[in-house]
């Protein structure tokens, strides 16, 4: 997976996760594009371990792709059903106030 977190001076941290496969891909969802890119999502893979400390107390949180979508619902963070569907790929937003 690939791991960026996006820190902004006095904002809250926002966390983006991508499965692997999916850097630099676009997606459909109707007329929408989706553009999946490295200026987001970064450009190094991170362990799952790195993964999950960054989501663990992150306020702001955007994943997409089947296992990064998947660890946040093993970890609690989001249910199955709080997704959508950008194609055939999971998406999910996640925001703690």
């Amino acid at each position: 997976m690939y791991l960026k977190v996006h820190r902004m001076p006095g904002a809250s941290e926002v966390v983006a996760v991508c499965d692997s496969e999916l850097l630099n891909v676009t997606l459909m969802h109707g007329d929408v594009e989706v553009c999946i890119t490295g200026g987001f999502y970064g450009t190094e893979c991170a362990a799952e371990e790195e993964v999950r400390e960054a989501l663990f107390g992150a306020t702001n949180i955007n994943i997409i792709g089947k296992r990064a979508v998947a660890l946040a619902i093993a970890m609690e963070l989001v249910r199955e059903e709080d997704c959508i569907m950008i194609g055939d790929v999971p998406h999910v937003q996640i925001f703690r106030i």
